[in-house]
């Protein structure tokens, strides 16, 4: 072995892992941006992002080049989230009916804001980035693991898929935000009707 191929740093080999005080400060940009972004849209200055984190605006352009991927990040970082707590659900001892259910509401109740970047970031013409593509296939399998086993239980209809999942919780959202618009709207009712559609009868059996 050579003392190039020896070098921990040498190309072709994995890159080091962050420094604590980098991901402590990305985790900062993330949280003020995630918050600027939503009250403010992408109009909002990368300066003003990173005043919010409390960081100089050359730390917010090292984590991201453009404000366009810094308001992705956001997005994959949610969805991120997202699929860790869903395979943590899956993980667990407990009732699968109740995991899935549970993390079925989490997953719309946070989806009104996570369209709504979505929204945005569509509309501002930047295509999804790999990391935004893993972090929601990362979501989908461990929503559909939540779903088998909920199936296997008998909580859950038999005939639903994954798909099935993602067409209902599009509509279910899409329902929540122009009943929003109305007198009398109830938050989350339309939810609780869908999940409801979910759940497996003796005819299911």
């Amino acid at each position: 072995m050579t003392r190039q191929e020896a070098r921990p740093d040498a190309p072709g080999r994995s890159a080091r892992p962050p420094r604590a005080d980098a991901v402590r400060n990305r985790d900062r940009v993330l949280s003020a941006a995630r918050a600027a972004f939503a009250a403010e849209g992408l109009a909002v200055p990368l300066d003003t992002i990173a005043r919010r984190a409390g960081v100089g605006a050359g730390t917010v352009y090292r984590h991201v080049p453009t404000k366009e991927a810094l308001f992705e990040a956001v997005i994959a970082d949610q969805l991120g989230a997202l699929a860790a707590e869903a395979e943590a659900r899956a993980a667990a001892d407990g009732d699968p009916g109740e995991q899935f259910f549970d993390f079925f509401t989490t997953l719309l109740e946070d989806g009104t804001r996570k369209a709504d970047l979505a929204d945005a970031l569509t509309s501002a013409g930047v295509g999804l980035q790999q990391e935004t593509l893993a972090s929601a296939a990362r979501l989908q399998a461990a929503l559909a693991a939540l779903l088998e086993r909920a199936q296997r239980a008998g909580a859950v209809r038999r005939d639903v898929d994954t798909m099935d999942l993602h067409a209902l919780a599009a509509g279910a959202l899409a329902a929540e935000r122009k009943r929003a618009m109305g007198p009398g709207g109830e938050p989350g009712k339309l939810v609780r009707i869908v999940s409801e559609g979910l759940r497996a009868t003796r005819a299911d059996g």
